[in-house]
């Protein structure tokens, strides 16, 4: 099994399918692969001038938050993609080409056409050759950081036809911090054969791992290692006092659960007897914790109605947009956190919090798994979700077992 430290990461990094920092979980991996990468060049003495480009799909929300200072400190340079459907002309040309010529890659290279650019001129000034014409081993590495990425199925064609844009390129390849529904391999060649074209892949859970070996992607090229998160560092410089003290019981929800839940009342029904057991049986405040922020799928929305509805008690607070290691420091602070935003729950098991998932996907199955062995007690299915005190029980039996 291929381990990290024997993958070279001292040449030029292209890391790429970063959706951008409004998602915090987003943030949270671009930040701590970007701090593994200059901790492991440091470690093995490697050329501290070799770039690392970021390429996002918002340069503006990385630079709103802590990507912004990794930046500003010369660790990494952030590029925006080129966004097709912004530009009607070059949208029509490009259609109309890939028509005529059935090259369905020609999106992708327009796509990344700047963060090349960008790469080269970077190259350029560390006078490292961007890419080895003359194939001496020296080849750079593009890294796809999306780790849910392939278990959307409506990613998965532009996954593809991106990792092969990189692969003409001359880049070895990396998928970093991976979750994949081991379905979603069974009768998908095109899938499984894209995934072997990986020089490397790490899984972030050993379901991942599992299915990727199920499915004959060669053993030395995999590994199986924690969620970049995990390491992500946290901030408690902005974190009241009252809370740090307090031990408050944190609390995430996200539209993205119960839009797969199978009774999505039912579940915001378990939330609002949750909050209200803990209000009358323990002396804790609420802390509500947003982690993701983009307008089509925004946590305060459904946070924001909790708190409206409990804002009276003088007992609930709903914690305001920040960056993804501020967050983390909020988080640190509570005595239990419930969260449906996998990284909100990273940030929690990270500092020793006893948390309860509300899970949808094999990455909150995986990660609880390797964590403890189970998933009983620890995640509650959203699609599963029908009694309205299953959270309460399920805190219960996790504070009980909680050491």
């Amino acid at each position: 099994m291929k381990d990290i430290m024997s993958i070279d990461l001292g040449r030029p990094i292209i890391l790429y399918m970063h959706a951008g920092s409004g998602n915090h979980g987003c943030e949270a991996i671009a930040d701590s692969l970007i701090r593994i990468i200059d901790a492991i060049r440091a470690y093995n003495g490697a050329d501290s001038r070799m770039p690392i480009v970021l390429v996002t799909n918002s340069a503006r929300e990385d630079r709103r938050y802590r990507l912004g200072d990794i930046e500003k400190s010369g660790l990494c340079t952030i590029v925006e993609e080129n966004h097709i459907d912004r530009h009607l002309f070059d949208h029509v040309i490009y259609y109309g080409y890939r028509k005529l010529s059935g090259d369905r890659e020609s999106f992708l290279r327009y796509r990344f056409k700047d963060a090349f650019r960008v790469y080269e001129e970077k190259c350029a000034e560390a006078e490292v050759p961007a890419y080895d014409p003359q194939d001496t081993g020296l080849r750079p590495l593009a890294v796809s950081i999306g780790g849910d990425n392939y278990c959307y199925p409506e990613m998965v064609d532009d996954l593809i036809l991106a990792h092969n844009v990189f692969k003409k390129k001359g880049f070895d390849t990396l998928l970093w911090g991976c979750s994949i529904e081991p379905d979603s391999l069974s009768g998908n060649q095109r899938l499984v054969d894209d995934l072997r074209s990986y020089t490397h892949i790490i899984a972030r859970e050993s379901i991942t791992y599992g299915a990727l070996v199920g499915a004959c992607i060669d053993k030395d090229k995999l590994e199986i290692r924690k969620d970049p998160a995990f390491e992500l560092l946290k901030d408690l410089k902005q974190v009241p006092e009252k809370i740090q003290n307090g031990g408050p019981v944190g609390i995430n929800l996200s539209p993205m659960v119960l839009e797969r839940a199978k009774y999505p009342d039912k579940v915001r029904d378990s939330y609002r007897k949750f909050i209200r057991f803990i209000l009358d049986t323990t002396d804790k405040d609420i802390l509500l914790v947003p982690h993701v922020i983009w307008g089509h799928t925004d946590d305060r929305k459904p946070l924001g109605e909790l708190y409206e509805e409990f804002k009276d008690t003088g007992r609930i607070q709903m914690v305001e947009d920040n960056s993804a290691e501020v967050l983390k420091g909020y988080i640190s602070c509570c005595s239990f956190f419930v969260g449906a935003r996998t990284h909100s729950t990273i940030a929690a098991y990270s500092t020793g919090v006893p948390t309860l998932v509300i899970g949808y996907s094999v990455k909150s199955r995986g990660i609880a798994t390797d964590l403890f062995g189970t998933t009983d007690h620890y995640v509650l299915p959203v699609q599963e979700i029908e009694d309205t005190d299953s959270l309460i029980n399920s805190y219960k039996w996790i504070m009980e077992n909680r050491k």
